[in-house]
């Protein structure tokens, strides 16, 4: 029945092309066919990664005696959330006002124009978790929608007009650091001391909140906050919804101790918790961080990478087949027993906490691997000398993970999302200088490349979707900022002047396009929301994204983007805006708390000026001469542009000195500053050799040829 899905480029929507329930993709054809036979829209969104959508799928809409109801009473609508995050933001928004709570499988009834007038998440097959069961809730809305449709197009409406404004809200205020304090205070509340994380169960991760207590402990001192992100950082890795044998994090976890997670593994989680792992490495040098950072790289470049053509695929599902829930990562006892020799098995179970009596509700047998006693522990448990146990439990690991290798494994998304690949190009290069692993380099770069060649139009910006039949969903905020944000950092990294135009080309279209007049940028580029007005009525609903649901908020990245623009670039234009984001945002910043953390970052980064490092290399053939010809643009995919030794040391030594408000510019005379500022300029003018300046706001340091000392000037210089 579902033959309009089979084409597809969704691999959710293909996935249900079987279903005898009649469903349309998101579009002008499913609401136009509502509107010629009158009758409302079941609206379902999901993602291939979801086990509730699974399940949902195989209980009723696999369902022959469902899908017939569905088929004679409703227009069936399916859509991937990950494809089109704006649709999914506004039914999120109606259905958790109505329902008092959303998330996935998000189940939606609306008029033939697209308005909610009912909605939840899951329902069941029978009456049970205090829900109706789907067939009932089906025949009740139907028959109200025959009896009292007028009464649910006046409900549909006013949602509709009580909401609206609600997405499109802004709380306009004064900026000072007093706010980030009281959004501090909030962090500190909602902190779990024991367990580390913030918030009771579910428990989710919160990267950009943990970021956020970076950057304040390092310009504080405050240890407490350092003690914050450690034990957070630290109790997720020793948990389950870390994978101890394949490494990368899991969505979140469903309790409080970080043990049992719900098992879909994302590029948006990962990559941001790599790029705090790292920072939180280079803030504390503590091992077991790099431990962490390393084994998250792993996974995402030998599951989620796409090595033949680069970029980084979407998502991990949760499950193998309809009855499973989570069974490719968990073990029964006998199942361990049979892989590991004794020696192993013995303190392996003592290590994982494996016992007769798992944690998994469908099958009580199966466990869930975490920490729950270290090496010396198990040595005195044992007898064993301490030596020993690490030997056996890194032989373990090893035979554990090759048997799992050999189960069916869940199904990967191989779409690639351009601003999730943004944000784990971001995270990449921040594990190539912070660890110092070169292939991450060439991975980020090769990932960035791919997005700017195939999805990137100047002047347009960059589309959702990388797709093999040419880019989709263009005009997506999320896209823009993340993408820009990845080539700011690009340049600093490799000093390819390239990277610096693409960012503030994007800053241009998100200014163009996105800033709404009363303040903050929406999510759907103007134009875009004025052309599908007609075929997509949801659109018309001004949503100005402030809160870290589920990605790091649009407007803090964008804000944060134009901060550094403003630097490199001494364009107080982007200031200016910036200025204004904030400014409208202000009222409600310190009430989000932590969950607007990464616009907090922003206002944090706004009123404090981070050390600009500027590398001006005089040529690659020494002091004072030029450098050679620079070398044709697709010879610098990898690399920058060519300079002396000296000033690849400085540069290097600059990358890897930790200052997490850092900038770092590598000036040369081939060309690549030619669009900085004019201060920058004079500084090459200046330069009697190859030197490194560090600058604080209008204050600059003495130069140096000396990375040892361009080390401590950038640790201290302005430190506020």
């Amino acid at each position: 029945m579902a033959e309009r899905l089979k084409d597809q480029a969704s691999p959710y929507l293909r996935s249900a092309a079987h279903q005898p329930v009649d469903w349309y993709p998101w579009g002008p054809e499913a609401f136009e066919q509502a509107r010629r036979e009158g009758k409302p829209i079941l609206l379902d969104i999901g993602a291939a990664w979801c086990h509730w959508c699974h399940v949902i799928d195989r209980e009723s809409y696999d369902d022959p005696q469902v899908a017939a109801i569905i088929n004679q009473h409703f227009i069936p609508v399916k859509v991937d959330r990950d494809e089109r995050p704006d649709v999914d933001a506004r039914y999120q928004h109606a259905v958790q006002a109505i329902a008092g709570q959303g998330g996935w499988p998000l189940t939606a009834f609306l008029t033939p124009d697209g308005r909610v007038f009912y909605g939840g998440t899951y329902f069941p097959p029978v009456d049970q978790y205090g829900r109706p069961s789907f067939t009932r809730l089906l025949r009740h809305i139907a028959q109200y929608w025959e009896d009292h449709r007028e009464e649910l197009l006046r409900a549909a409406e006013e949602v509709h007009q009580r909401l609206a404004p609600d997405l499109a809200a802004t709380a306009p205020g004064e900026l000072d650091p007093t706010l980030v304090d009281r959004a501090m205070e909030q962090v500190r509340r909602a902190y779990d001391p024991q367990h580390g994380g913030f918030g009771r169960a579910p428990k989710f991760p919160h990267p950009t909140t943990l970021e956020l207590l970076i950057r304040r402990a390092y310009r504080t001192g405050d240890a407490t906050l350092t003690d914050m992100v450690v034990r957070t950082l630290e109790q997720m890795g020793r948990g389950g919804v870390y994978d101890q044998l394949g490494g990368g994090f899991h969505r979140y976890s469903v309790d409080a101790r970080w043990i049992v997670p719900h098992f879909e593994k994302m590029l948006y989680d990962n990559a941001p918790l790599l790029r705090v792992l790292v920072q939180a490495y280079r803030l504390t040098q503590r091992p077991f961080l790099a431990e962490l950072a390393r084994g998250t790289y792993r996974y995402l470049t030998t599951v989620l990478a796409d090595r033949d053509r680069g970029g980084f695929y979407a998502s991990q599902d949760a499950d193998v087949g309809p009855h499973d829930d989570g069974d490719f990562y968990t073990w029964t006892l006998d199942e361990v027993h049979a892989v590991l020799p004794d020696d192993e098995f013995r303190v392996a179970v003592l290590h994982y906490d494996i016992g007769e009596r798992g944690a998994m509700q469908h099958d009580p047998r199966r466990n869930v691997l975490h920490i729950a006693r270290d090496p010396d522990a198990i040595a005195l448990l044992t007898g064993l000398p301490e030596a020993r146990v690490v030997a056996l439990l890194a032989s373990a690991r090893e035979r554990l993970a090759a048997a799992r290798a050999q189960r069916p494994r869940p199904a990967v998304d191989e779409t690639v999302y351009a601003g999730w690949n943004g944000m784990a190009a971001s995270a990449c290069l921040e594990a190539s200088v912070g660890l110092g692993i070169e292939e991450a380099r060439e991975l980020a770069l090769r990932a960035l490349d791919r997005v700017l060649a195939e999805a990137y139009r100047p002047g347009v910006g960059v589309a959702h979707r990388v797709a093999p039949a040419g880019p989709a969903h263009f005009g997506l905020l999320d896209d823009q900022v993340h993408v820009a944000a990845a080539c700011l950092d690009a340049f600093e990294v490799t000093g390819r002047a390239r990277y610096l135009e693409v960012a503030r080309d994007l800053a241009e279209v998100v200014l163009r396009e996105h800033e709404h007049p009363s303040g903050g940028f929406v999510d759907v580029a103007r134009s875009v929301a004025e052309a599908r007005a007609q075929d997509e009525p949801v659109l018309a609903a001004v949503n100005k994204p402030i809160q870290d649901s589920p990605t790091p908020s649009a407007n803090g990245v964008a804000v944060l983007v134009l901060n550094r623009l403003s630097r490199l670039l001494d364009e107080p234009r982007y200031r200016q805006a910036a200025e204004r984001t904030l400014r409208a945002f202000a009222g409600v910043l310190a009430d989000f708390g932590l969950y607007a953390s990464t616009a907090v970052i922003a206002l944090d980064d706004f009123l404090h000026e981070p050390a600009h490092v500027v590398v001006v290399a005089a040529g690659r053939d020494g002091a004072g001469s030029p450098a050679a010809a620079s070398p044709p643009a697709d010879a610098l995919v990898a690399g920058g542009p060519p300079v002396d030794a000296l000033a690849a040391a400085l540069h290097d030594r600059a990358l890897r000195t930790f200052r997490p408000d850092k900038i770092v510019t590598l000036v040369t005379s081939d060309g690549n500053g030619a669009i900085l500022p004019a201060p920058v300029r004079a500084m090459v003018a200046a330069a009697t050799g190859t030197r490194a300046y560090v600058c604080a706001g209008t204050a600059c340091a003495p130069p140096t040829a000396d990375p040892d000392e361009l080390a401590q000037l950038i640790e201290g210089f302005g430190r506020s």
